[in-house]
C-alpha cells in the first residue's frame, strides 16, 4: 500500500521500519520541525527524521498542520492510508484525507490510559499488564474505533524503559498486521466503550509534581513511582544540608525492604557507608541507583564512596 507515516520519537521508528520491511511504499514521512537543543543550541533532528534520511524518504516538517501548502503536498501524494505513532493531534482535514483512513498505534490498552504518558502512568499505577492498540483517528484524544490490541505483561521489576522497548516492538508488529487487514478488506472495528470518565485511567503528561517523591506514602506506591519514571525523567527527592541548602537527588532504581519503617517518613539510614534506606509510611526503601544534582548517575554503593551523607540529613517534602 502507499502510506504516509507520521511520527517523531524513537518509539515511532520501530513501526516505520516494520512497515518498510513489509514492503509497503512510504510516500512521505511527516515529523516535527527541527529544533535547537543542548548547550550549543545545535539543530537536532527527530529520530524519525534520521531514519527517513537514511532510507531517502520524502520528509515533510510542517509548523502548521492546517497550512494550505502542507495540505496540498499531502493531497498530491495520493496515499491510500496514513499511519501515525507518537505525533501531534491531527486536524480533521488531514486524518480524513486518505481513502483507507488514518490509524494510530497507541501504547496502552484503550480506552484506559489515553494521553501523553501511557507507559509511565501504567507502571506508576501498579498495573500488571499494558499493551498497544491500533485505532482509527477521530476528533477526540485516542477515542476512535479500535481495530485490534496486543496485550503485554508488566513484570514486577520492570521500569518504564523496559516496557517502552517491548511495546515499541509490538507496535510495529501490530501496525503491519493492521495494514494487511485493511489492504485485504478483512478489517473489523469496535467502538470504544462509553465508560464514565471518572472510571477511566488516564495518562496526562508527566509534570514536576509527579516526579517529586512524597515519602509519607506506602512503600509500594513509591516503588511504582520510581520505576514508572525510570530512566526518564526520573523520580527525585530533595535533600537539605546543614546550611538548609536544597539539592535534587534523582532515584532510578530501588527496592522495598522487608523491614518495617520505624522512624518518621523520609528519615534516612546509611548502613556501613554502603546502603541508603529511606523510611516510607510502612516499610523502608533501599536506593540502588541514584544521581545527586550536578553529578553522574551511579550505583548507590559507588555514590557513597565519595559523598559525605552526614551533611545531608533532611528530606524536604
Amino acid at each position: 500500500m502507499k502510506i504516509v507515516f507520521l511520527g517523531t520519537p524513537e518509539f515511532a521508528v520501530a513501526t516505520l521500519d516494520a512497515i518498510r520491511q513489509a514492503g509497503h511504499e512510504i510516500a512521505a514521512v511527516v515529523t516535527m520541525p527541527d529544533k535547537p537543543a543542548g548547550r550549543g543550541l545545535q539543530t537536532q533532528y527527530s529520530a524519525v527524521k534520521n531514519y527517513a534520511l537514511e532510507h531517502q524518504f520524502l520528509i515533510l516538517q510542517p509548523e502548521n498542520l492546517k497550512a494550505p501548502d502542507f495540505i496540498a503536498q499531502l493531497s498530491a501524494l495520493q496515499a491510500e492510508l496514513f499511519v501515525i505513532v507518537a505525533f501531534r493531534m491531527l486536524p480533521e482535514i488531514v486524518f480524513t484525507m486518505p481513502p483507507k483512513g488514518t490509524f494510530n498505534i497507541h501504547a496502552s490498552l484503550l480506552p484506559n490510559y489515553r494521553g501523553a504518558a501511557p507507559i509511565q502512568r501504567a507502571i506508576m499505577n501498579g498495573e500488571t499488564k499494558s499493551g498497544v492498540t491500533a485505532f482509527f483517528l477521530n476528533k477526540g484524544m485516542d477515542t476512535g474505533d479500535i481495530i485490534e490490541a496486543t496485550e503485554v505483561v508488566i513484570h514486577e521489576a520492570d521500569n518504564a524503559g523496559d516496557l517502552y522497548e517491548r511495546l515499541m516492538m509490538e507496535g510495529g508488529k501490530l501496525a503491519v498486521k493492521t495494514i494487511a487487514a485493511i489492504e485485504n478488506g478483512t478489517i473489523t472495528v469496535t467502538r470504544q466503550p462509553q465508560i464514565d470518565p471518572a472510571q477511566l485511567k488516564t495518562a496526562p503528561k508527566i509534570l514536576k509534581e509527579d516526579m517529586h517523591v512524597n515519602w509519607d506514602r506506602p512503600a509500594c506506591k513509591i516503588y511504582n513511582q520510581i520505576r514508572g519514571l525510570a530512566p526518564y525523567p526520573a523520580a527525585f527527592t530533595v535533600l537539605k544540608n546543614t546550611q538548609k541548602e536544597s539539592f535534587n537527588f534523582k532515584i532510578f532504581k530501588a527496592r522495598i525492604c522487608p523491614e518495617k519503617a520505624t522512624l518518621q517518613a523520609g528519615s534516612i539510614e546509611i548502613e556501613m557507608h554502603r546502603n541508603i534506606k529511606i523510611h516510607a509510611k510502612d516499610f523502608k526503601i533501599e536506593l540502588l541507583e541514584v544521581q545527586f544534582q550536578g553529578k553522574k548517575r551511579m550505583a548507590c554503593r559507588d555514590f557513597l564512596q565519595g559523598f559525605n551523607f552526614e551533611n545531608f540529613t533532611e528530606i524536604a517534602f
